[in-house]
Formats: C-alpha cells, structure tokens, sequence
C-alpha cells in the first residue's frame, strides 16, 4: 500500500512540473495579478465592515475565506523563470529582489499566511473589534511585501 501511494505521489509531482513548464510567462503573471486584485477586493470588504458603522458579519466571513482560500492556494508557483519582467493584464510590478532576497520573501510569505488563516478563525467567531484588530494585522503583513517586493506606481 506505501508503495502505491509512493508512485502516485511521484506520478502528481511530475505532472504538477510538467504543467508548470507548459505556462506561458504572461499567463503566470496575469493568474498572479488576478489573485492579486481578487484579494485587495476582499480586504476592502473586510475594511468597509469594520471600520463602517454596521457591521455584517456574513460579509466578513466570506471575504477572509476568500483571501485565506488564495494565500493558502500555492501562488508562488506563479513565480516561473521568466516572470520576473513582461506583461500580463499590466506589465508586473515584481521588483527584482523577489526571485534573490528567498529569506526575507519567505518571512513575509509566512506572515501573510498566518494571518489570513487568523483573520478566517476570527471572522468566523463575530466579534467585530477581534475582526478589526486582525484586520490590520493582516494588512500590515500585506504593505510589508509590497514595501519590500512591489515597485510602486
């Protein structure tokens, strides 16, 4: 039985590589900017609610879900050899130390993931001022990539 799950895990490994060399470049970076401005539409959600006058937990719930469901789908694939410039639905904003500085960028990747996986478990809960409070915990892992690997318009 190990040994069957062992070759079907191989198996998965080698079609997830081959399915990752057959991207293009540009369609790598426009599935990165659409996850991208997907989760920028839930955090306005979330901001609305809690920084508004009512609110609505429900729509809380859904948008941290959303952006946990994203920070938690495995995006960095989407960052292939030859990604690092070109255009997808705009040209990228990547700046160059993403594919060098691996400590830094995996310290933010990390912190981005834990806090959205808390803003889903805090959300869920209902209490509005945990709800705000991790919000901008959440958002703070946000500004501190884009501080540190997005060139700025």
């Amino acid at each position: 039985m190990k040994f069957k799950l062992l070759i079907a895990a191989a198996a998965l490994v080698a079609i997830a590589g081959t399915a990752s060399a057959q991207i293009k470049p540009e369609e790598a970076i426009k599935w990165r900017q659409s996850g991208y401005g997907f989760m920028a539409w839930n955090m306005a959600r979330i901001k609305m609610n809690v920084e508004g006058a009512a609110y609505n937990k429900e729509e809380v719930v859904k948008a941290a879900n959303a952006i946990q469901a994203i920070a938690n789908s495995g995006m960095g694939a989407l960052y292939l050899p030859g990604t690092d410039t070109g255009t997808g639905w705009e040209k990228t904003r990547a700046k160059p130390e993403l594919w060098t500085n691996k400590e830094t960028l995996g310290k933010v990747a990390t912190a981005f993931n834990k806090e959205a996986n808390e803003m889903a478990k805090v959300a869920a809960a209902g209490d509005a001022a945990a709800a705000k409070d991790q919000f901008g915990k959440l958002a703070a892992t946000c500004k501190g990539c884009h501080d540190e690997f997005k060139i700025k318009q």
